[in-house]
């Protein structure tokens, strides 16, 4: 029988991405559970625990706050989905809003690009002729104006504030 292969809190750490304070600290708030020990006290992990702090990663990386992924963990990785239908629901609807967002970014990207490509970074957005012989920069921090061809590169909730 061969015994299961154990990780230190360094290996761990390296393996996923995640500072040791990072699982440290998880393991505090119970996200982790806490990990067996050593003779001499050291943490030890497997590679169960190696996929757990993968899977809060991702999900730490979507902007999902920590308390909403504690249902995630006590889903067994080959689990049917059809079992867990509100959590279906809670990731799928987290999953819109990531879309969302890239979405958001994506404009203000485009936004910067038009920018950059125009060479007109500071131009007074009030001025919508297009003209180049109107371009002036701006000297203080003025409320400006926003062309309507500007504000399609923003949300909708943008546009109201």
């Amino acid at each position: 029988m061969k015994a299961e292969q154990t990780f230190t809190i360094k290996q761990t750490a390296e393996q996923t991405g995640i500072s040791e304070d990072t699982i440290r600290y998880y393991e505090k708030i119970a996200l982790l559970p806490r990990a067996d020990r050593k003779d001499n006290g050291h943490r030890i992990y497997r590679q169960e625990d190696i996929h757990t702090i993968r899977l809060l990663s991702c999900l730490k990386k979507t902007g999902m706050p920590l308390e909403e992924m504690r249902p995630f963990l006590a889903v067994s990785a080959d689990a049917d989905p059809a079992e867990y239908p509100e959590l279906v629901e809670r990731l799928m609807s987290h999953r819109e809003n990531i879309v969302s967002q890239i979405a958001s970014l994506q404009q203000v990207v485009d936004f910067i690009d038009m920018k950059l490509g125009e060479g007109r970074v500071r131009r007074d957005c009030s001025d919508e002729s297009g003209d180049d012989s109107s371009e002036r920069i701006e000297e203080g921090p003025k409320a400006k104006s926003v062309s309507p061809v500007e504000m399609r590169y923003f949300p909708v909730s943008a546009k109201s504030g």
